[in-house]
């Protein structure tokens, strides 16, 4: 019953954070300076075609009636259509705007699903990476905080967070894919194109979850219930495993959560270098492209995916410890 009403009170909260992540982004999207309007028609188009164009998409309605108008059209399920991407596939150039009047234009939530698996595969494969690495390092530095394993466990640490992302990639594909001929990196035509900037991601990913499980480890290690295990008649690796490893699940799960959903809204520059056809790229060309509905469709799925995961961490920890209920 108590899960219950934590898994409501969560969801509640998470539509709330949803709804004023959309708002922010929407609003500010109207803001800035740029008008959508212009690409779509052209350069070379009159001012008074602009403004009548700009007055019958809504595009000069106060920000809040807009905003109105668009969730009544998302509770409908309806994510509005691209400003610059028909359903063709062939990206908008802007121009003659009654002959791109005629052109179906693609629908966001149809692009977002198109590229939304290539971003969780990648976030996915970077977060599996990150833990093979980390979870003999972090566990063997925890149990012996002063001991050798320890010392490579920080200096890999300190190694991997002051490298740049973009820099890393640029490094990999120039070794790995043109130098050495070992893996692909540019475009997508199977999951091996997925593995280098996987690695990229991981190596951002790893420093978090080392010393997060190393200090877990340590302190754990230190409770009496865990000292008294050998008296008890419990090997080693029984204590780890069924007593240490256990309790120092939730601070670890918690990160864990944290980790994915900032690799699925940090993967831009990733995907940009390596041209990987995911979220990231398609949030890249329509920020360049000022479409309003597809920059807004992806706000509102990832900020509702990050949502999403930190719920699920939050009943899977009270699931294990019901005294974490706040």
């Amino acid at each position: 019953m108590h899960l219950a009403g934590q898994f409501v009170r969560r969801i509640l909260q998470g539509v709330v954070v949803v709804l004023i992540t959309t708002f922010l982004i929407f609003s500010i999207l109207r803001i800035v300076p740029g008008d959508p309007v212009r690409l779509i028609v052209g350069g070379m188009a009159p001012d008074n075609l602009v403004e009548e164009i700009a007055q019958k998409m809504g595009l000069r309605d106060p920000i809040p009636v807009q905003f109105g108008r668009y969730l009544s059209q998302v509770v409908q399920g309806d994510l509005g259509n691209s400003y610059q991407r028909p359903k063709n596939g062939m990206m908008g150039q802007g121009g003659d705007f009654n002959a791109n009047m005629d052109v179906e234009m693609a629908e966001v939530s149809d692009l977002i699903l198109e590229r939304l698996p290539y971003t969780l595969q990648l976030a996915g494969l970077a977060l599996l990476i990150s833990l093979i690495i980390s979870f003999p390092l972090g566990i063997s530095a925890g149990l012996k905080p002063k001991g050798f394993i320890s010392k490579i466990a920080f200096f890999i640490s300190s190694v991997f967070v002051s490298i740049p992302n973009f820099w890393l990639g640029i490094v990999l594909a120039l070794f790995i894919t043109i130098k050495l001929g070992l893996l692909p990196s540019i475009g997508y035509q199977n999951f091996a194109y997925t593995i280098l900037p996987a690695i990229v991601l991981a190596v951002e990913t790893c420093p978090f979850i080392i010393r997060t499980i190393s200090v877990s480890f340590a302190e754990i290690s230190q409770e009496y219930f865990i000292k008294s295990g050998k008296v008890r008649g419990l090997t080693r690796n029984g204590v780890i495993y069924r007593h240490t490893l256990r309790n120092a699940s939730i601070p670890l799960l918690n990160l864990l959560g944290i980790q994915l959903s900032t690799l699925l809204g940090g993967v831009i520059v990733v995907e940009y270098i390596f041209d990987y056809p995911g979220l990231g790229q398609l949030t890249i060309y329509a920020v360049l492209q000022r479409d309003f509905p597809l920059i807004q469709g992806i706000a509102m799925v990832t900020s509702a995916l990050y949502v999403g995961l930190n719920i699920a961490v939050d009943l899977i920890t009270y699931s294990i410890d019901p005294r974490l209920e706040s």
